[in-house]
């Protein structure tokens, strides 16, 4: 009794022993799994950053084109002003010009 009491323990043990480790193949696959999940984050995280540096410059330029343009319609709009103040200027001096 002793003897077979002693071998279902035994027994029961090396089933244990045998059912918690991972075989070499399954340890691979394992480690390839985590190492594909890994190269996809870093891909997406990448593509990620892509896309903002891409959005930020895009952004950058239309606020260059815009801050040009803005500055030509200034450019424009004095350039305007002063010619209407010079004509005002001259029919005033005449004006002056023709009371004396």
């Amino acid at each position: 009794m002793r003897i077979s009491k002693s071998l279902v323990v035994a027994a029961g043990l090396v089933a244990l022993a045998a059912c918690n480790k991972k075989s070499p193949q399954a340890n691979e696959a394992s480690s390839i799994e985590a190492n594909a999940e890994n190269a996809a984050a870093n891909v997406t995280a990448t593509s990620n950053n892509e896309a903002s540096a891409i959005m930020n410059n895009s952004e950058n330029q239309a606020s260059a084109v815009k801050n040009a343009g803005e500055n030509e319609a200034s450019a424009i709009k004095n350039k305007a002003e002063n010619k209407a103040e010079a004509v005002k200027n001259a029919a005033s001096n005449t004006t002056e010009n023709k009371t004396k």
